[in-house]
């Protein structure tokens, strides 16, 4: 039986083999089914957060899960919904914490609820914002497909030829040599899909976004691993064999789909 980093390697392939083909039906099908699963992956991302940090499960933690899910389906419905979900996110977790917690804890427990929808809910809403745009579904398959071929292509080079310390203070697995497989392996991605979904969009205007988008993974995975460090904790969770929680998956399409969401809407359309 594979053990060590061989069978941390295989964990990841088969939970990947098995998600890969769930992703693709999503995005195709869109609308309901795919602003539903989105609000439900959140809405457990968010939980993660709280039980990472050292939380209880109790009224403030399922209220920010539930914030976070309701931004998801706010931005399908559009119109001002977003606007009052966010005001929810703040107004809703402050009356509690200072109705249900002692004075000395009211404060930190209200900023991490806030923190925890804002980070998780809000970022993570852009992908129900990003599939509803013009040519949504294929920008959504653009901005995952290359966020993961960075993930892989930094995970692996680093692997092999890793030897420079990235962020030794943040994640001491992580290597200068990694980082630059990552950019190759991102710019590639999204040169790559760009042609093969079809979008065509001009070399002026894909080439800025081709090296945007694999900082933006890979700044969201080291934002995401010094949060993690500073709750004092590996992985959000081992909800996902070989990859840890669902925070720990979203970590660098967070900001990649924010990236690319702002992008379409600023610059190319």
């Amino acid at each position: 039986m594979p053990t060590g980093r061989q069978g941390a390697l295989e964990l990841r392939l088969a939970s990947a083999a098995v998600a890969m083909p769930i992703i693709v039906l999503l995005i195709w099908t869109g609308a309901r089914w795919y602003t539903g699963v989105v609000a439900a992956l959140l809405a457990v991302a968010t939980l993660e957060f709280q039980v990472a940090r050292g939380s209880r499960l109790g009224v403030l933690a399922f209220m920010g899960a539930a914030l976070s899910a309701g931004l998801a389906v706010a931005a399908h419905a559009r119109g001002e919904w977003l606007i009052w979900i966010v005001t929810g996110a703040v107004l809703l977790p402050l009356l509690w914490a200072v109705v249900a917690y002692p004075i000395e804890d009211a404060v930190s427990e209200w900023l991490w609820s806030v923190g925890a929808v804002l980070y998780l809910g809000w970022l993570g809403c852009h992908l129900v914002l990003l599939r509803d745009a013009g040519d949504g579904r294929d920008w959504v398959y653009l901005a995952i497909f290359s966020t993961f071929a960075t993930d892989t292509g930094a995970y692996f080079v680093g692997r092999a030829t890793g030897r420079t310390p990235l962020a030794p203070a943040i994640s001491p697995g992580k290597t200068v040599e990694g980082a630059a497989g990552g950019m190759v392996s991102g710019i590639v991605a999204v040169l790559l899909f760009n042609y093969l979904l079809g979008l065509r969009v001009e070399a002026a205007l894909i080439v800025p976004l081709a090296v945007l988008l694999p900082i933006a993974a890979q700044a969201g995975d080291l934002i995401e691993s010094k949060l993690k460090r500073s709750m004092r904790v590996k992985d959000a969770s081992r909800l996902i064999p070989g990859h840890g929680g669902l925070m720990d998956r979203f970590d660098s399409v967070l900001i990649a789909i924010v990236v690319v969401y702002y992008y379409l809407k600023w610059v190319i359309l």
